[in-house]
């Protein structure tokens, strides 16, 4: 036992310097700092360094003794010297690397992710410490250009199921042994503690022995003091990596997908594989361990990537899918980022390694300088390879939905784990009328096009009425015999589109082409106006955004784009009291100057919703829709800009459209239970209409006199209820109005003295509502979730290209120490 002990030691401390190779291989100088001084950094605490904080940081790395040249290197740099031995004051157990780095997978492009492993549980102050120290440290590496994300793991994490927040590569309950299992496999030892878990066989026999359990192996091996337990780290084992794990691991990979989609179609592929094998799968972490333990130092073989490519390519070759196998070598190949095309002086092991993958998979000269060329991919091209990437994701999530299903396995994702997810993919993906669809940004590096054309046709055999933009100047032999980009019966659409989509930079010609009019002129000002106003590309949605409603953000509000009765000069001078203008009941014929309006906005979700009107009425139901958008505790917008293109009467009808719709904002947000009969009359386009301000939305309403208006105001239908909730016994609680959003399943509970009571929001805020309930909220709850997540009404299409992710959310009410009623998202 001494002597295999003994190679295991020797074998984990030369495969560390094997990788340390690896990962600095054609590396720039920066990555190569940040790599070799990181463990230094968390070693010591002195003002001198990154990271240095002004109180008791813990620290301290056991059995890491720097390198003199590691050494020499940080005096250089911070002119700092070594402090005394700090073995007795070490904090820290371990610190590790995991992921792409030191693999295939690595580039000059790639994060570096460090696992900074402690045993002893660090008290709440040492641990905010530990992180404000670490986040000096990132900020640090950003300087130098290198993304850096450090996570406090703690060791019994993963042996006593601690779930800890949804971050980065620290997934929370959507994946936990997966996550470990993730760890095991890719894990690259920077300082510290060496991993105990690679010591103990598989099987669990030693020296002959059959023992019952991980933990009685490690327990034997300390008696017979084979192992001195204070020189290894423990994770605990993978013995009970668990399938009901698979559902919400392949969320996550979704998730991820969205900023790598390349990596993140080839685990979840990974995933799909482990499933087909259950339960005797044979994960990619077992067979590092076995390499291990047999003295196993084919780099190749010990590389993550590549026995992740491999274990991929047996099951897709096993059922035969040719196509998802293609795609997945694509997506290993743009992830490895080695562009086999272009000659270099220097043949790293990547790309040598690469060079045999790609002659044994029989690829052209041709076929590698198209993919070489991704970064320069164009719209066409990129959303090609994006509907596939999709397809590929949504086909493996639906196999591990149907395995999940036949297995009869329940999710083990926390419903807050599961909301953040489902929203984010939701608003990634989900492809809704009004929204513009954003083509996944990682992909391609330059989408913008030297000419747009935006072309109008009217309803005929062949196209839909609406308007059409090709990537071609607007001459008949460019137009005809080429396919369009993008199609909406909205121009503010379209153009949001190529907008948001990034098709348009500052050396984009636009032509415009409306019937006989060739004018572009308001073509020019609405991207004008859109430059100025959005940013074309903003930071993902935070978590506490996505554990809410989506609120609106950003809006804009585009006037008369369309069209403009203002261009009648007979209109504009049949009116001549300047002082008393109403632009939505203009001169004596009553004529409202708003002919066309679209809401333009971006949402906490970082959804872009275009919303179009038109007509006389355009207005009224404008306002409508955009304050049912609004649910009752919402914040008011960042900014509301109103965009306006009429030929005259432009400042009019800017300054009463804003003021119109900063009143309508206000008394949406403020009606409560108390004055639910606010209202406010309009008089548009010669007809009296009024806005009824209600408790869960806004309604219209249009009285011809003053005795059916009074009249329908003592109406019971004017009441702000729910549809169907009839009598004052089954009112709704009024904290419920702070949060009721349309578009959302929304549950709420209310604890009682016989059980609890719950009341179910639809997504058109219809109620139900359940007295005196018994049962366990938690598990209704899971339950609920549950027959969500694997519904198969969830794929809206036959082909699983959509999935709905709008999975409800939940909702407590309870009362605070001063007996006042609050809500708040059910946690559990």
């Amino acid at each position: 036992m001494q002597d295999y002990l003994k190679k295991i030691k020797h074998t984990l401390s030369e495969l560390a310097l094997v990788k340390q190779k690896r990962a600095l291989d054609n590396m720039p100088e920066s990555f190569q700092d940040v790599f070799l001084l990181l463990p230094i950094l968390l070693h010591y605490h002195h003002s001198l360094l990154p990271g240095y904080i002004d109180e008791p940081a813990p620290h301290g790395i056991s059995f890491y003794h720097p390198s003199e040249q590691i050494l020499q290197k940080v005096e250089q740099q911070f002119g700092f010297s070594s402090q005394p031995n700090l073995e007795n004051e070490c904090k820290i157990s371990a610190l590790y690397s995991m992921g792409s780095t030191c693999t295939l997978g690595q580039s000059i492009y790639s994060d570096l992710d460090v696992w900074i492993c402690v045993e002893h549980s660090l008290s709440n102050d040492e641990r905010q410490y530990l992180e404000r120290k670490c986040l000096l440290i990132e900020g640090w590496a950003k300087s130098k250009g290198v993304q850096l994300t450090l996570f406090i793991v703690d060791a019994a994490r993963f042996k006593e199921l601690h779930h800890e927040c949804l971050m980065g590569e620290n997934c929370g309950s959507a994946q936990h042994m997966l996550l470990l299992e993730e760890f095991y496999r890719s894990a690259n030892h920077l300082a510290g503690k060496l991993l105990l878990w690679y010591v103990i066989p598989s099987n669990l026999i030693i020296n002959g022995k059959q023992y019952a359990s991980y933990d009685e192996c490690i327990a034997a091996l300390v008696e017979t003091k084979a192992i001195n337990r204070d020189e290894w780290i423990d994770f605990g084992s993978l013995m009970t990596l668990s399938a009901e794990e698979y559902f919400g691991a392949s969320l996550w990979q979704l998730y991820k997908s969205i900023d790598s989609p390349f990596k993140a179609v080839l685990k979840t592929l990974l995933l799909e594989a482990y499933s087909w094998e259950y339960p005797d799968s044979e994960v990619v972490a077992y067979q590092v361990k076995l390499l291990i333990q047999q003295n196993d130092m084919r780099y190749h073989y010990l590389d993550s990537y590549y026995m992740m490519l491999e274990k991929v390519t047996h099951y897709l070759t096993s059922i035969g899918d040719h196509v998802r196998l293609s795609l997945v070598r694509n997506c290993f190949y743009l992830k490895v980022n080695e562009h086999l095309s272009k000659p270099v002086e220097y043949i790293s092991w990547r790309r040598q390694l690469l060079i045999e993958l790609v002659n044994r998979w029989g690829w052209d000269d041709e076929y590698i300088k198209t993919l070489d060329d991704g970064g320069h991919w164009k719209i066409e091209k990129v959303r090609e390879v994006n509907e596939l990437l999709l397809q590929t994701m949504m086909t493996g999530y639906r196999n591990l939905l149907n395995f999940g299903r036949r297995n009869n396995l329940d999710s083990l994702i926390s419903p807050q784990d599961l909301a953040v997810l489902t929203r984010k993919l939701y608003a990634a993906y989900e492809v809704l009328p009004g929204k513009v669809t954003i083509i996944n940004p990682n992909i391609s590096s330059n989408l913008s096009e030297d000419n747009l054309t935006f072309i109008y046709v009217k309803n005929d055999r062949v196209n839909r009425i609406g308007w059409y933009v090709y990537n071609q100047k607007p001459t008949l032999d460019s137009i005809i015999g080429h396919q369009y980009l993008e199609y909406s019966s909205s121009l503010v659409k379209l153009v949001s589109w190529c907008y948001f989509n990034h098709l348009i930079s500052d050396k984009t010609k636009l032509f415009y082409r409306d019937g006989a009019d060739h004018d572009p002129t308001k073509l020019n000002q609405l991207v004008r106006d859109l430059q100025s106003y959005f940013l074309s590309t903003v930071p993902a949605a935070t978590e506490e955004a996505l554990s809410g409603p989506c609120e609106i953000r950003h809006l804009a509000i585009i006037i008369n784009l369309k069209s403009d009765i203002t261009c009648d000069s007979e209109v504009v001078n049949s009116y001549n009291n300047i002082f008393n203008i109403n632009v939505l009941n203009y001169g004596e014929k009553e004529l409202n100057l708003v002919q066309s309006i679209s809401l333009l906005y971006r949402n906490s979700w970082n959804e872009i919703r275009v919303l179009s009107f038109s007509g006389s009425l355009c207005v009224l139901d404008a306002i409508k829709t955009l304050l049912n958008r609004m649910h009752k505790d919402a914040d008011l917008p960042n900014s509301i800009k109103i965009f306006c293109y009429s030929k005259y009467l432009k400042n009019e009808i800017q300054t009463q459209i804003q003021d119109l719709i900063d009143r309508c904002i206000d008394l949406r947000l403020t009606t409560t239970r108390n004055n639910l009969k606010q209202f406010m009359p309009l008089r548009i386009n010669g007809s009296s209409w009024y806005l009824f301000f209600e408790r869960f939305g806004v309604s219209t309403h249009q009285f011809d006199n003053t005795i059916d208006f009074y009249g329908a105001l003592s109406n019971n239908k004017i009441h702000g209820n729910a549809l169907n909730v009839w009598d004052s016994s089954n009112e709704l609680p009024k904290e419920i109005d702070s949060i009721a959003c349309e578009g959302i399943i929304q549950f709420f509970f209310e604890n009682k003295e016989s059980g609890f009571d719950l009341y179910i929001l639809n997504e058109n805020n219809q109620a139900e509502i359940y007295r005196n309930c018994n049962g366990n909220i938690k598990n209704m709850i899971r339950d609920v979730n549950s027959f969500y997540a694997l519904s198969d009404d969830r794929f809206t299409f036959s082909n699983s290209l959509s999935v709905n992710f709008n999975l409800p959310q939940f909702y407590q009410i309870f009362s605070d120490k001063n007996g006042e009623k609050k809500i708040a998202p059910f946690n559990i």
